[in-house]
């Protein structure tokens, strides 16, 4: 981010100003941290940690994603929130940025523990947020059914139904149609974008390899699939599943079937080669075009964008939040004639759907799948155009998506009077 925006400060009438706007960013506006009491199954209490960063409402309320993970903490989050701030500007919407969780680990827990968990969370958390002050949504380790508890716990609480106060609910109480694909459809949609602008070319026939097996993951290879691309590959923690002629209608059946209904890791699964303790940005024999991780931040180190670019990867397209280290991300703009998106424009689809979802229950009306998908791709042509142009003739479409961001927050900053 730095990188791409510090030709900025040497603006000779606006560079002063824009070194202050970057460095009031740079702190969170609120940081809030709260324990998680809760029981298992056997009766016995354990406590978690839990978080909000709330880090700038300059153009709305904070929006961003809630991640119950083990490794989570209050860095993880301002790390992850700091970047939120961007890509919600990117959308177009007025939203703020922000983001929050808990060390608590999902695995291997039942159905009832989650929900103990989740009624614990919110319980804390409710009165720290709201329609119009901090929207939540999911993230890795949080999904629809999570999201139902935590919904259902405020509904308790408020005596408030039909908030916008969460996103990514069920269609039945206010959720909106294709938000479970929208992040993994936009990180395609703007592959699409990238790759006919830039290479004039097409996503038909090429390998793209994906990583993870949640949500994100799940639905860009169904739109790589229905654009006849060919997905090799996606992967869990403990290894990578590969398909090397492309993964089948069927295999994405047994794939949905294993992570949404039977929540089960990807070696169960009888559909294509299972490689353990790899990724695919791993896999030496591994034919890949087009990169699109999914999976979570810092999973592409150098030795992994290095071993992308001796196969002649094209494009890489963040579907998940920073999957890409700052050294990887060197390597990759060292090969000046590959595609880099970074996530906040490559995965805006999915805030941007949920910002969607906002409207839709400000509005007390539903909207059809194919309305929300028309929506979302012209959001996503949106971004790309934004993207275009704040790269300029000799930048990058990785720099043009940073300095996009950062002035649209430090404009508003700027006529707010907080930053002068």
């Amino acid at each position: 981010m730095a990188l791409s925006i510090e030709p900025l400060f040497s603006d000779p009438v606006n560079g002063d100003f824009y070194k202050k706007a970057f460095l009031f960013l740079t702190e969170p506006e609120r940081m809030v941290s709260f324990h998680v009491p809760w029981e298992d199954d056997n009766g016995e209490q354990h406590v978690n940690r839990g978080w909000r960063v709330e880090f700038s409402s300059a153009l709305g309320p904070y929006k961003g994603g809630l991640r119950f993970h083990p490794t989570v903490n209050d860095g993880i989050l301002k790390f992850l929130g700091f970047e939120q701030i961007f890509k919600n500007a990117l959308t177009g919407l007025p939203l703020g940025g922000g983001k929050g969780g808990s060390d608590f680990d999902p695995k291997g827990r039942s159905d009832g523990e989650i929900r103990r968990f989740c009624e614990s969370f919110m319980t804390q958390l409710n009165r720290y947020i709201g329609a119009s002050t901090d929207i939540p949504a999911g993230d890795i380790g949080v999904g629809g059914r999570e999201i139902g508890y935590m919904y259902g716990q405020y509904k308790r609480l408020t005596n408030l139904h039909g908030e916008g106060v969460l996103t990514g609910k069920s269609p039945l109480f206010g959720g909106i149609k294709l938000r479970p694909e929208a992040t993994g459809f936009g990180a395609v949609y703007m592959a699409q974008h990238a790759i006919e602008d830039k290479l004039k070319s097409t996503l038909q026939g090429s390998h793209c390899a994906v990583s993870g097996s949640g949500n994100v993951a799940q639905y860009a290879s169904r739109m790589l699939i229905n654009l006849g691309a060919k997905v090799v590959s996606v992967s869990d923690s403990n290894g990578c599943l590969v398909f090397r002629d492309g993964m089948t209608n069927d295999d994405w059946d047994q794939l949905i079937e294993a992570k949404q209904v039977k929540r089960t890791r990807l070696s169960s699964l009888s559909c294509g080669e299972y490689i353990p303790s790899h990724s695919p940005w791993t896999v030496d024999d591994l034919s890949i075009d087009y990169a699109f991780p999914c999976a979570t931040q810092n999973e592409i180190d150098s030795d992994g964008a290095s071993l992308l670019m001796s196969k002649g990867c094209k494009g890489v397209f963040e579907g998940a939040n920073l999957p890409v280290t700052a050294q990887g991300q060197e390597v990759l703009r060292e090969n000046q004639k590959v595609l880099y998106i970074p996530g906040k424009a490559a995965n805006a689809g999915g805030v941007g759907v949920s910002g969607l979802e906002m409207s839709q229950n400000a509005g007390k009306t539903y909207w059809a799948k194919e309305k929300v998908d028309v929506m979302l791709k012209d959001m996503m042509a949106g971004v790309y155009k934004q993207m275009k142009d704040g790269a300029g003739e000799d930048g990058s479409l990785e720099e043009g998506c940073n300095r996009a961001g950062f002035l649209k927050v430090a404009h508003a900053l700027k006529e707010l009077g907080w930053v002068y």
